[in-house]
């Protein structure tokens, strides 16, 4: 869709300039996370968006270009509210092993409560790979640099945390996909602990356990 001579010329998109304003944009976001993930990215429509969060076109023009724009913007957001979600959650951890375990807890358990978050990542990746790529780089970087910092303090082994970092969000990944979307469990203390005991004590047998 176009964006309307009228819109254009009144003004560019841009950051919203008050409180009010800041509201709106979210509240725009927050219909474009819920339609997108409805029904789609090409069959949802900047009407759909705007009838969602009960807005008039020229006002989603006000902060946004188009329709690719929004949904780029609402990757980043979403990646900025679940990366401070996993940190609020973990913050004053004992170690990172404790970090690790209440760390898979909240991405569970947000993921649960907002199952648009895969579906609008799903979208993005056909649409501009880039911003797909963009939301697990930025979180992978994240996850490394913390890693760094628990070996760094001797909690966990010295190791390659690029590839840690990948694989651990590859685990979370997966079992979101499996335990909060799909089977849409409200409890996930048999999977915390299972991981848990993954992280501790790997998969081969302990000398107490072999036959």
């Amino acid at each position: 869709m176009t964006t309307p001579a009228s819109a254009t010329k009144a003004s560019t998109p841009g950051a919203p300039k008050t409180a009010r304003g800041a509201r709106t944009r979210a509240r725009i976001l927050q219909a474009a996370e819920e339609t997108f993930g409805a029904l789609g990215y090409h069959r949802a429509g900047i009407t759909d968006i705007t009838r969602a969060a009960g807005v008039a076109q020229g006002t989603f023009y006000t902060y946004f270009g188009g329709k690719e724009e929004i949904l780029r913007e609402l990757v980043l957001d979403m990646g900025h509210k679940v990366r401070a979600h996993l940190a609020a959650k973990i913050l004053g951890a004992r170690d990172r092993m404790e970090a690790e375990e209440r760390g898979l807890r909240a991405f569970l358990e947000y993921l649960a409560a907002h199952p648009s978050l895969y579906r609008v990542l799903q979208e993005a990746q056909f649409v501009d790979e880039a911003i797909y790529r963009d939301y697990y780089e930025t979180f992978s970087r994240g996850y490394a640099d913390m890693l760094d910092n628990a070996s760094r303090k001797g909690e966990i082994r010295p190791g390659n945390n690029e590839h840690r970092a990948w694989a651990l969000m590859g685990l979370s990944h997966f079992l979101g996909m499996k335990y909060a979307l799909w089977d849409q469990r409200d409890n996930f203390d048999d999977i915390v602990a299972t991981l848990s005991d993954l992280f501790h004590n790997g998969l081969p047998l302990s000398g107490r356990d072999k036959p």
